[in-house]
C-alpha cells in the first residue's frame, strides 16, 4: 500500500470536561445531600449514589420528592457513578467529609463550605431547590429496602 500525503496536521487540543464530572461539582453536591437531604449529615454510598442520580434529572427529582411524602421509595434501581466515589475520596483527603463506619459524614470545614454555597444565590440552584423539596424523608432503610430487592431478584 502507498500512503498519501493530505497535509493535514494534527494539534492537540484541550477537551472540556463536563461540570457534572468535575471533582469540585460532585463534592458540592455531596456536601449539600449531606446537610440538605440527611438526618446527622451523615448517608451511606448507596443513598449518595441515589441522590447523584436523581439530581441529574426534574422527573427523578419529582419521584424522590413523591417518595419522601409517601415514606415508599419506589425507585426500581439507579446509576451508580464513578465520578461520585473518586468526588467522595477527594473530599475525605481535602478533610471536607470523614468516614464514620460504613457512612459519610460532614465535617466542621464541609459544614463551613456547604454553608458559604448555601448562601451564595448563584450556584447550585436547581440542586438546593431540588434537595429542599426531598428534604429529609428518603432514609437509609427505604434505600436498603430497595437494595433488598435486588438480591432478590
Amino acid at each position: 500500500m502507498t500512503e498519501v500525503s493530505t497535509g493535514l496536521k494534527f494539534r492537540r487540543q484541550p477537551s472540556p470536561v463536563l461540570a457534572e464530572h468535575r471533582p469540585i461539582y460532585k463534592i458540592c453536591q455531596i456536601l449539600l445531600v449531606l446537610h440538605i437531604s440527611s438526618r446527622g449529615s451523615r448517608s451511606r454510598l448507596p443513598r449518595l449514589h441515589l441522590f447523584n442520580w436523581a439530581l441529574r434529572s426534574p422527573e427523578r427529582i419529582e419521584q424522590l420528592t413523591r417518595a419522601a411524602a409517601e415514606k415508599v421509595l419506589r425507585v426500581r434501581a439507579w446509576g451508580f457513578d464513578p465520578a461520585l466515589a473518586i468526588a467522595v475520596r477527594f473530599a475525605i483527603a481535602e478533610g471536607l467529609v470523614h468516614e464514620a463506619s460504613n457512612a459519610y459524614e460532614l465535617t466542621d470545614s464541609g459544614m463551613s463550605l456547604v454553608k458559604d454555597i448555601l448562601t451564595n444565590r448563584d450556584i447550585f440552584l436547581s440542586d438546593k431547590n431540588a434537595l429542599n423539596a426531598i428534604g429529609k424523608g428518603i432514609t437509609e432503610g427505604m434505600v436498603d429496602n430497595v437494595a433488598k430487592g435486588w438480591e432478590a431478584e
